[in-house]
């Protein structure tokens, strides 16, 4: 099987889209699906989808992007402690360049901080131990996604007994804000393009809860043009058939129980913990952060993390976008005062955000 190739097959797509649009004609109303991934919101522009499906099929874009919701008090909470003498501050990339209250960590790292972006978390501790007088902090984020690679790198601290390496964790988790979104009527969402990346680690019997409580099917979706279709068509059966259950169309990679090694390591070391969602606000129960008997590394504890932060940009509707409440040219800055060179919202900051998928495949729409 060619897993790419194979999956941007021309004929099988359009034959597809041929059949999602005759059967969409059955649809009292347009149906709205929301993908919860970045990826696939990027996938559904690069492919021109919107097109494919028809008119009776409306994609919102969910809340997929770790950046994008990372409210704006954890960005100066960084900013902070990447602001302290003899401290390197490392993240993933794209968090060095989302705007805070007053600047961004790319600005703080211009004026002369010591600011890393790392490709891989295992690199903070290569960093610790080559600069053993500084205190080094990782700032972790992400969904189920890249929270075994934080807790490999915990434990990897505390089984070579690195004295300077800190953690600041913003880990967030899937369901809890699927709940959100269900739970608030004016989503008006029908269904749902599950998480890839997501369900490797959780499983898909992970959602079975919340389509049975909330009556809505969810389609695990691989990222290829026909993985989207496919997932789209049966979201659509589903809802003229009144089901509502888990459909596994990534199943070359997604198991019913997930990785059950990886969530172990997650449990061993994080917790959870209520979390502030950019858009969406305070979900219970949504986030992680280190277990208490870890106290000694976490950063938050050992460092004073206490700002006061700026409300969000008037001009920026980020949180309607992630909420699936409006498009990304719905914003009156958006490709204006707000493009990928000078970002005014997250949405825009992130390579995985909606804006930036419209900036990059649909401006002129």
């Amino acid at each position: 099987m060619d897993l790419i190739n194979d999956f941007r097959d021309k004929d099988k797509i359009l034959a597809l889209s041929k059949l999602i649009k005759a059967k969409s004609k059955a649809l009292k109303k347009p149906l709205n699906i929301m993908e919860i991934c970045g990826g696939h919101t990027h996938s559904i522009m690069k492919f021109g989808l919107p097109q494919l499906v028809g008119e009776s099929i409306n994609f919102i874009h969910g809340p997929g992007c770790p950046v994008c919701v990372m409210p704006r008090r954890a960005i100066d909470e960084a900013c902070k402690l990447a602001s302290m003498e003899n401290t390197i501050f490392t993240t993933l990339a794209d968090m060095i360049r989302v705007p805070g209250s007053t600047h961004s960590l790319a600005q703080l790292r211009g004026r002369g901080h010591d600011i890393r972006a790392l490709y891989s978390p295992l690199e903070a501790l290569e960093i610790a131990r080559q600069n053993p007088s500084k205190n080094v902090i990782f700032f972790a984020i992400g969904f189920e996604t890249t929270t075994p690679m934080s807790a490999v790198l915990v434990e990897k601290t505390l089984n070579e007994n690195v004295k300077n390496l800190f953690f600041h964790i913003n880990h967030v988790t899937v369901p809890a804000p699927l709940r959100a979104i269900m739970s608030d009527e004016k989503a008006r969402i029908d269904g749902f393009l599950g998480p890839s990346h997501v369900s490797v680690i959780v499983g898909s019997d992970e959602y079975k809860g919340l389509c049975a409580e909330f009556k809505k099917p969810i389609a695990i979706s691989g990222f290829e043009p026909l993985d989207v279709m496919a997932s789209v068509l049966n979201v659509l059966e589903q809802c003229l058939a009144g089901t509502h259950e888990v459909y596994n169309e990534y199943a070359r990679v997604v198991s019913a129980k997930g990785n059950e090694v990886a969530k172990t390591l997650i449990n061993k070391y994080f917790v959870p913990c209520d979390m502030l969602w950019r858009g969406l606000g305070l979900i219970e129960q949504s986030g992680l952060d280190l277990r208490s008997e870890y106290d000694a590394l976490n950063a938050k504890k050992r460092f004073d993390c206490s700002v006061t932060s700026k409300p969000e940009s008037k001009a920026c509707i980020c949180p309607q976008i992630l909420k699936g409440l409006a498009k990304p040219y719905d914003c009156k800055v958006f490709g204006k005062a707000c493009t990928p060179q000078s970002p005014i919202g997250s949405c825009m900051v992130s390579g995985e955000g909606a804006c930036a998928a419209y900036y990059k495949y649909a401006r002129n729409i």
